[in-house]
């Protein structure tokens, strides 16, 4: 077999050491799981996208806020604007029920209602946000631990090349090429975590700008029980 058959990935995994086979596994579980939650993020998303657009659609066209009640209890909250709507809507009953009973309700309804409507659009921007922190720090260390596995393998390929006492180009150049290996590995695994993770978090730019203007109307027409405007 000749040497530049001889080389290659298969080849670097089966003579590197713990260290470096170490470092290889580590770049594989990291690309899993940043591809896990790029593909589970973009399914749920997408799917979110969807109900949210029924849901609007039924909130806009429905005759009274009665009926959008109806509709979330018979449906059930499957979508962010179907949260808001549905906290609102139980902040409002809740508190024109029990708003003397307690410190947590204390203020005018449209007060509670403030506070219901942020609360809810915080949690929503939380759950929006996880896994995010996972693509970041594997965009940010993968090409460094590809970077480590190829010093490591550099090292060691330039102190066999030293012990076997001989230099020559081709002994030379094999050995060092391959450890480059762990330096793509390194890269092809950050990438996509770095693309996935600018494009989920620009859509949740979009979506928490979309919502902020949702709950501020919502806002509206529960206090005065007029419309802002009605939508599509």
């Amino acid at each position: 077999m000749s040497a530049e058959t001889s080389l290659g990935l298969a080849h670097f995994i089966d003579q590197t050491d713990a260290v470096g086979l170490a470092l290889f596994l580590t770049l594989i579980g990291m690309s899993v799981l940043s591809w896990t939650v790029l593909l589970c993020k973009a399914w749920r998303f997408w799917q979110q996208g969807r109900q949210s657009r029924t849901f609007l659609s039924h909130f806009w066209r429905a005759p009274s806020i009665g009926d959008v009640h109806v509709h979330l209890q018979e449906q059930g909250v499957r979508d962010p604007f179907g949260e808001l709507s549905w906290q609102a809507l139980q902040a409002q009953a809740h508190h024109a029920r029990w708003s003397a009973d307690s410190l947590a309700l204390a203020g005018t309804p449209q007060e509670y209602l403030t506070r219901t409507l942020r609360k809810t659009l915080d949690e929503v921007a939380a759950r929006q946000e996880s896994g995010l922190t996972l693509l970041a720090t594997v965009a940010s260390t993968a090409p460094f631990v590809g970077l480590f596995g190829t010093v490591w393998g550099v090292y060691h390929a330039l102190a066999a090349i030293g012990m076997s006492g001989s230099g020559s180009l081709d002994q030379v150049a094999g050995p060092v090429g391959e450890a480059l290996i762990m330096t793509g590995v390194g890269l092809a695994v950050a990438i996509p975590a770095v693309v996935g993770y600018n494009a989920l978090s620009r859509g949740n730019r979009q979506l928490s700008a979309r919502l902020d203007a949702f709950a501020f109307e919502l806002f509206t027409f529960l206090s005065t029980g007029q419309a802002l405007a009605r939508r599509t």
